[in-house]
């Protein structure tokens, strides 16, 4: 049985992938900050409390999940602040530099001796970090540490190359959740449905690309 790591599993497309994962007969691991109780109706492995941030709660993560093989690693948990010009708070920017760049390095590093030749990470990101496909300008936090983001995983998909790891970074599209106050143009379902085969599709021909859900490669 394949198993499959998520941050950020208790809700939104994090939630989505555990459940879709789990339908699909695979061992889930859920790493989330917070339980939820949706979460816990699904059968998965549930390591609560991880802030991934946090140097000793990424080695309580790894201590969780051992010597267990992981075969996709799937970094979703994430932070949106609304930072526009003439109102940035330096504090909010840190934040989601920590959350959406550093940390899903460091996850990816924990669990290296997890991975194996054939084991993908995936790289939950945004077309708002594309710099090429910035047409509208603020989010400032938000679209510098995707764009931090996808500079990572281009060289982790270098670096993991020779052992056999696919790394590739995906955005989901306008999902509706509570990150967008439930706006967005498809469902979390929806999104994590397109990811899914997206990660099914990835190899390590298709290493350190950027898609989008619907399988669109993006500009950097």
């Amino acid at each position: 049985m394949k198993h499959v790591v998520i941050t950020g599993a208790n809700r939104g497309i994090g939630f989505q992938f555990a459940k879709q994962y789990c339908d699909a007969g695979y061992n889930v691991t859920a790493v989330c900050r917070n339980n939820s109780k949706q979460l816990t109706e699904l059968d998965v492995t549930i390591i609560e409390g991880i802030d991934v941030t946090k140097a000793a709660d990424l080695l309580r993560m790894q201590e969780s999940i051992g010597d267990n093989t992981v075969d996709i690693l799937i970094n979703n948990a994430g932070l949106l602040n609304k930072d526009e010009l003439g109102e940035i708070d330096a504090g909010s920017l840190r934040a989601q530099y920590e959350v959406n760049a550093i940390a899903p390095l460091r996850v990816t590093e924990a669990l290296l001796d997890n991975l194996h030749d054939g084991s993908k990470v995936a790289l939950i990101t945004s077309r708002m970090g594309s710099i090429a496909d910035n047409g509208s300008g603020s989010r400032y936090g938000y679209r510098m540490s995707k764009a931090a983001l996808n500079a990572a995983g281009k060289s982790l998909a270098l670096d993991l190359k020779d052992q056999g790891i696919a790394v590739v970074l995906l955005h989901p599209g306008y999902v509706q959740t509570d990150m967008v106050g439930h706006r967005g143009d498809i469902s979390a379902s929806e999104a994590a449905q397109r990811l899914i085969q997206r990660i099914d599709e990835l190899d390590i021909e298709k290493s350190g690309r950027f898609f989008h859900s619907n399988g669109e490669e993006l500009p950097w």
